[in-house]
C-alpha cells in the first residue's frame, strides 16, 4: 500500500534538501531531487509558484556553492 505524502510536506522536504547542500556535488543531486518533484506535481496540475520557490532556492544555494 502507497502512503502519499502531502504536497507542502514533500515541498519542505525538497527545499530542506537543497539549503543543506555544502558542496556542487551535493547540490547536482539535490538538483535532480527538486526535477523529479518538479516533473511529478507539474503532472498533477501544481500550480507554477511552488515550482519557482524551488527554483529561487536552487540559485541562492547555487552562488553559495561557488
Amino acid at each position: 500500500m502507497l502512503i502519499q505524502t502531502p504536497v507542502g510536506q514533500s515541498l519542505n522536504k525538497v527545499i530542506a534538501t537543497i539549503k543543506s547542500c555544502k558542496t556542487r556535488e551535493q547540490l547536482e543531486v539535490a538538483t535532480r531531487m527538486a526535477e523529479n518533484f518538479k516533473k511529478i506535481y507539474r503532472q498533477v496540475g501544481y500550480v507554477e509558484v511552488l515550482l519557482y520557490k524551488i527554483n529561487t532556492v536552487l540559485k541562492k544555494q547555487l552562488k553559495k556553492c561557488i
